[in-house]
This record gives structure tokens, sequence and C-alpha cells, in this order.
């Protein structure tokens, strides 16, 4: 039987793989629908795709317990106060991801997202989360490997590199308020809820600010459906239920691993073949991951 922290960083690491290919999803949709109006039927497309799952599993919850007591108001409020922030935070890094990507290409969307890496430790800190010593060398190491991978020549920052740069702070506080909330709530019923506060805010702008037609969103619906039922519906299930028996901090090592996953996806469908630099950096953002796995905290299986 495979031990709960291998199989929590199995669940991610195959999330980062969804994640990766996304980019290129995202990148073809961004052809034909302007990002809020993405992001809203990507987010909607991924909270109904959670539904069935939910309905299926309170089903068998019920009948392997027998009858069971509604979940009490302090539960309700909880999943409700969770699914809020997890939510807004999804809202904003999501919709500063596909803006910033109108000017940066998947690859390197891939690259400076993925500096939430960074990011979680850090913050991880000011909530008492203890670091290992080997993680913080696992960081640096990432952190050069990023470097290689995504700056071409000096240090210029675009306003879409800027954009990614905020994207991924937002991501880093999405990861640990799903680390807070997703032990003490239901897993796919907070993954959905998130969807939906996030797709209920890019709605509100959508109409506020694009003009979204059916002609555009059936123009997209290939990576529309991509997006939103793998990318939201799938992998961030994953993400929620990986981060149970996975510390946040190592958590975002192997969730980064989609700048790597967004480099393959680039050349098998896009024929964007990396530089030498760029198979320098991927190998230094697999080295990482392997030396934060070795000296990984432990966390009790729920």
């Amino acid at each position: 039987m495979v031990e709960p922290s291998r199989r929590g960083s199995l669940m991610l690491l195959v999330a980062s793989v969804i994640w990766g290919s996304t980019f290129v999803a995202q990148s073809l949709a961004a052809q034909h629908l302007r990002p809020f109006t993405f992001q809203f039927a990507r987010s909607m497309l991924g909270a109904a795709a959670l539904l069935p799952a939910i309905l299926i599993a309170d089903r068998v919850k019920k009948k392997k317990h027998g009858h069971t007591r509604p979940p009490a108001q302090a539960d309700k409020r909880l999943l409700l106060k969770g699914g809020l922030a997890c939510g807004l935070a999804l809202f904003v890094a999501t919709n500063l991801q596909q803006f910033g990507l109108e000017e940066s290409g998947a690859g390197k969307a891939g690259f400076i997202t993925a500096l939430y890496i960074l990011i979680v430790p850090i913050l991880g800190l000011f909530l008492g989360h203890r670091a290992r010593p080997a993680l913080w060398v696992s960081v640096g190491i990432a952190a050069v490997g990023l470097y290689l991978l995504s700056v071409k020549s000096g240090f210029h920052i675009s306003t879409g590199d800027a954009l990614l740069i905020l994207c991924a702070v937002a991501f880093a506080v999405q990861i640990l308020l799903v680390d807070h909330y997703g032990l003490k709530v239901s897993g796919m019923k907070l993954c959905s809820l998130q969807f939906l506060v996030s797709g209920l805010l890019s709605g509100v702008l959508m109409i506020l600010l694009e003009k979204p037609d059916a002609t555009s969103i059936l123009a997209a619906w290939g990576p529309l459906l991509y997006a939103g039922v793998l990318s939201s519906g799938v992998a961030y299930t994953l993400q929620i239920f990986g981060q149970r028996t996975t510390p946040p901090a190592i958590a975002s090592l192997l969730m980064s691993l989609e700048a790597v996953f967004a480099v393959i996806t680039a050349i098998l469908v896009l024929g964007q073949v990396p530089t030498p630099r760029e198979w320098a950096g991927s190998a230094l953002m697999f080295s990482a991951i392997l030396l934060a796995q070795r000296g990984q905290e432990q966390r009790p299986a729920v």
C-alpha cells in the first residue's frame, strides 16, 4: 500500500502535469476570448464537473455509514468561509495569469508562475511552519533553475511578467489557504465552491468590462473543456487531497514542476524547442524536487 505522503506527492505531480499542459490551452483560448470571459467559463465548468463526484461520494458515504446527521452549522460556515477565501485567491491568481499570457508565451508564463515555490515557504514562516535546511537548499536550486528557464538576457520585467509575478504571489496564498482548510472540510466541496466563487467574480467583470459572445466561446470549446474539466475540476481536486499529507512548502515545489511540463507541452503542441539553457533549468528543477522529497516533514495520515 502506498504511504500517504507518497500518495499525496503523486497527486500533486499529476496535477502539475495537467497544469503545465494547460498553459498551451490558455494561449489557444486567448486567441478567441478575453481573460475574464475565459476564466468565467473555465471556472463554472470546473465547478459543474465536480457536482456528480460530490453527489456520488455523499451517497457512498451514506450507504457505508447508514443514516447520517446533516452537517452542523459550524461545519457549513467553515466550508463557506474556506470556499470564499480560496475562491477569491484563485480569482486573482488565474485572471492575473491570463492577462500575463497575452504578453508572454505559454512556456515563460509557466516558469514565472512557478515562482510561488519561493513565496510559499516565506509566507509560511509567518504562520509558524518550520522548514528544514534541505528544503531551503532545494528552493535555492529551483530558483536558479527558474532563472535559467525564464530570463534570457539581463533582467527586464515587462508588464506581462509583472502580472505573472503577482499571479505567483496569489497562487502562494491560495496554496496556504488550501493547506489551512483542506483538512477541515470536504475536499471536493471546497474545490467546487472555490471555482464557483472565482467564476462568479470573473463573470461580474466579464459583463462590466468585456463583450462576450457565443461564437467566440464556441470557437474556444476545446481549450475551455481542457482547462475547465481537467485543469480545474481534476487537478485542483488533486491539489486539495494531495496537500493533506504534504507540507505546503514541498507541495509548492512539486506543483512548480508545471513549468517543466509547460515546456514539454510547448514542444509537442506548438513546436517550441527549448534552448540548452532551458534544458539546464529543467534539470535543476527536477534536482530540487528530489532533494526536497528526501527531507520532507511527515504529516499524519487522515
